[in-house]
């Protein structure tokens, strides 16, 4: 009798790392997480001690392999998928990292991105790399990692240093340091990457200062990214699928189309849309990105992302105390005054898409002597849906005008999507029927999905959409004019936090 097969799936977040194993079926068959600890050195600063990240994904996937009672050998590859953007710089010699690893969330080079940009160099770099001039991505967080860290640009420039975001590191650890590679969707995410030619881009590397020699190779998402050594599973595993979270998301929910649209609501909110082999420029502050590089061939995708989604229940239940779990958040939101207009604005760390502020700062609006808790907390679910249709207007601006046409649906998934009442609103605001998927662990089943075809097991990853399912939808049953008369409350919350308004 022959064994069975699975596909093993790192999908290592910005507060936890998990392991998930996909039957031959891509059916989830078992789960192990790790919380993770968040560091917050200064304001604005957050960072992630890396080889906390690396012991906690090798010890999630041996409880999960050993939990299900099978061998190393029965898996036919790994998928990997994780928190983009967040930047690492390690010793290619030792394996050790200079320093912790800075996150994607870290404002810390707010200043050095607006001189470049004062200087005139935004344009350049958002047709190269189809992203803005910001914090959030790694170029900036890896310059400061070079000119902060003592010794460190000097001995990147003699090739002892390697630069990686989270897949690359965890690549070079399961391989024992014997492959130092990224994917290009993680590549398109760094501001170095020239999303067009598939290269890293000589220009970005310069207005920088990056040198070449700490950068990884670029391969395909669904490539060969070598085995993990035998010592770490028992056996040794092909690795076989890479994907920044937000790509694998778009995967797992079957967007393989253009046109199709995706949000995921975990630390933060990303929405997605699928536009195939076309770049779609943004005049509306959105990102132009690589959703997929399969057998040599690039798709595209137009995204917007939010900072604060699920983050922002974490903040009321771990920083104001204002609950005790975040699955009470939906009670709560359906006992609070449904007439109460209270506007939470969680620029707690800037406002991402279509602002772009990095010095934003979160409030609370239009409270009265009668708010209360409950309503504050319901204010932080709608701060979701009002973002997400900041999003989506944006993006219809940029489809419109490229001679495309917006989705008439929009599929979700991530912890947050678990929250009925967040999704009725969110359908509501978005006047759109929003469809939450029978596997919210989209991201996890998007790096399986790219593994699996790669290995054989699965067919080709286009074939998975047949596969996806949706387990919830939510039809609009809010009216237009309070729809519209809520969201004018919205924006002008917003108008109040913006640095410069």
């Amino acid at each position: 009798m022959t064994a069975k097969r699975y596909i093993l799936a790192i999908d290592q977040g910005t507060t936890s790392s998990r392991a998930m194993l996909f039957d031959a079926d891509a059916r989830p068959c078992g789960m192990a997480s790790r919380q993770l600890p968040q560091i917050f050195p200064q304001p604005g600063w957050v960072e992630h001690d890396a080889r906390v990240i690396w012991r906690d994904v090798l010890a999630v996937c041996r409880e999960v392999i050993r939990s299900a009672g099978i061998k190393a050998a029965q898996i036919a590859g790994i998928g990997v998928t994780n928190q983009r953007e967040t930047t690492v710089l390690w010793d290619r010699k030792t394996g050790e990292p200079l320093h912790n690893a800075i996150v994607w969330q870290d404002r810390r080079t707010s200043e050095l991105c607006a001189g470049l940009k004062a200087a005139g160099h935004e344009a350049m770099a958002q047709a190269a790399a189809g992203l803005l001039l910001d914090p959030y991505f790694s170029a900036s967080k890896l310059k400061w990692l070079l000119d902060n860290v003592p010794g460190a640009r000097a001995r990147a420039k003699r090739g002892e240093l390697a630069f990686g975001t989270i897949d690359c590191w965890l690549i070079w650890n399961l391989t024992g340091g014997a492959v130092h590679a990224t994917d290009a969707t993680n590549a398109s995410r760094t501001l170095l990457f020239n999303i067009e030619t598939g290269c890293w881009d000589d220009r970005l590397l310069y207005l920088f200062g990056i040198p070449r020699q700490v950068l990884p190779e670029v391969r395909d998402s669904n490539g060969d990214y070598g085995a993990c050594t035998e010592d770490h599973f028992g056996a040794p595993i092909r690795i076989a699928g890479v994907a920044g979270d937000q790509q694998a998301a778009l995967i797992g929910q079957g967007c393989f189309q253009p046109g199709m649209m995706k949000a995921t609501y975990g630390t933060g909110c990303f929405v997605m849309m699928h536009t195939g082999g076309v770049m779609t420029p943004s005049s509306n502050r959105l990102l132009t990105t690589i959703a997929c590089r399969q057998d040599g061939k690039t798709r595209y995708a137009l995204e917007g992302s939010i900072y604060m989604a699920g983050a922002t229940l974490q903040w009321l239940r771990d920083g104001a105390k204002m609950l005790q779990q975040t699955a009470d958040s939906q009670a709560m939101a359906e006992q609070a005054n449904p007439d109460a207009r209270i506007y939470l604005v969680p620029a707690f760390a800037g406002l991402g898409a279509p602002w772009w502020d990095a010095d934003a700062r979160g409030a609370i609006l239009g409270m009265t002597r009668d708010t209360g808790v409950n309503e504050i907390v319901r204010a932080g679910l709608e701060a979701a849906g009002y973002q997400t249709r900041d999003l989506l207007q944006a993006m219809a601006a940029d489809i419109q005008k490229a001679g495309g046409v917006m989705p008439l649906v929009l599929r979700v998934d991530g912890g947050m999507a678990a929250n009925d009442w967040a999704m009725r609103f969110l359908a509501d605001m978005t006047g759109l029927p929003v469809e939450r998927s029978a596997i919210l662990e989209t991201t996890a089943l998007g790096a399986a999905i790219l593994a699996g075809a790669h290995t054989g097991l699965y067919p080709a990853y286009d074939a998975m959409a047949a596969n996806w399912k949706c387990g919830r939808r939510f039809d609009p049953m809010m009216g237009p004019d309070e729809r519209e008369a809520r969201y004018t409350g919205w924006r002008d919350a917003v108008g109040r936090v913006l640095s410069q308004r």
